[in-house]
């Protein structure tokens, strides 16, 4: 049970008010006056308590018991079957001659007001790659400059004015292998494709420097990764270049599931002063997060243990 912020009585709070006025013999003034209610407020559990015990005491539902005008239960059928034939909202109105806030108000309570629930929920995909570098999966995360201190997340103080002007953005480029999950990340100033390209080439020799040949990368479709130059720059470094399906960020989950352990862990995991402040505190995360942190996926073995552990076997790739 949620109760109103402002309420002064919860159930026991009221139970101790009703058994002053049965068993102390309190009066419902002076009952109510201790509880800091009104006397009516008092006499209307006191009555329920009466009738129902201790049950008598919990809020009860606000939903009306009846309710005249409410549509009736075959109408109700009958939009939703034509709404499994993909009809829109306001051609069921046009066909039933209903007004269109009240099929959507139906479609709404029976959960098809989108035509993405008439599809039944797709399987997970999970996968991993069998080798350290077969596939690297990167991604840009935008977040805002800090200039006057804490934000709105930490003072909670959204109000007007409290936006400092033309503060801009920093984007975090990431870049996670599929099998071990090792990650590099740096903070920079754009995401055009001359910055991505750079990131890239960096990526890949940070985990060149760890033993790994870097295969193919994914990334999304955006304007950088999609470019001449990003294309040549594939080329030249000889890894395969591979983008997700058109709004399917679920392709390429393995980077965003990373963005929000980062977001967590670092981004918002700490309060800074400034923008310079929450960079420096990056290397010092992600070193933890390769070196320390268990990561469920890894059998609760940090990426840096899980690609030492594949390096010694038999007949590894390197």
């Amino acid at each position: 049970m949620k109760l109103h912020a402002n309420a002064l009585l919860g159930p026991k709070g009221r139970e101790v008010m009703v058994l002053r006025v049965l068993e102390q013999g309190w009066s419902v003034t002076e009952a109510a006056e201790a509880a800091g209610v009104s006397g009516r407020t008092c006499s209307k559990w006191l009555a329920r308590y009466r009738v129902e015990g201790e049950l008598g005491l919990v809020d009860r539902s606000s939903t009306p018991r009846r309710v005249p005008h409410r549509t009736p239960e075959d109408r109700v059928e009958l939009i939703a079957s034509l709404r499994r034939l993909r009809m829109t909202g306001a051609e069921i109105a046009f066909c039933l001659g209903m007004a269109l806030s009240t099929v959507s108000a139906v479609l709404t309570r029976i959960g098809l007001g989108k035509l993405s629930r008439l599809e039944p929920p797709e399987p997970p995909n999970r996968y991993e790659r069998r080798h350290p570098g077969e596939l690297l999966h990167v991604d840009v995360k935008k977040l805002g400059r800090i200039e006057r201190g804490a934000g709105h997340r930490v003072t909670g103080n959204r109000g007007p004015g409290q936006r400092a002007r033309g503060a801009g953005w920093e984007y975090v480029h990431v870049c996670v292998d599929d099998c071990t999950r090792l990650a590099y990340v740096e903070v920079l100033a754009g995401e055009k494709a001359i910055t991505t390209v750079g990131f890239l080439r960096r990526a890949i020799a940070f985990y060149n420097r760890h033993g790994i040949s870097v295969e193919r990368v994914m990334s999304d479709n955006g304007p950088a990764y999609r470019s001449l130059l990003h294309a040549i720059a594939c080329k030249t470094l000889g890894v395969r270049h591979l983008r997700t399906r058109p709004y399917r960020p679920r392709t390429n989950g393995k980077a965003e599931r990373f963005i929000r352990t980062m977001l967590a862990g670092w981004a918002y995991g700490a309060i800074y002063a400034s923008s310079t402040e929450r960079t420096a505190a990056l290397d010092g995360w992600l070193w933890t997060y390769n070196h320390r942190r268990p990561h469920g996926a890894l059998s609760h073995k940090s990426p840096i243990t899980r690609l030492t552990e594949l390096n010694n076997l038999p007949g590894s790739y390197n």
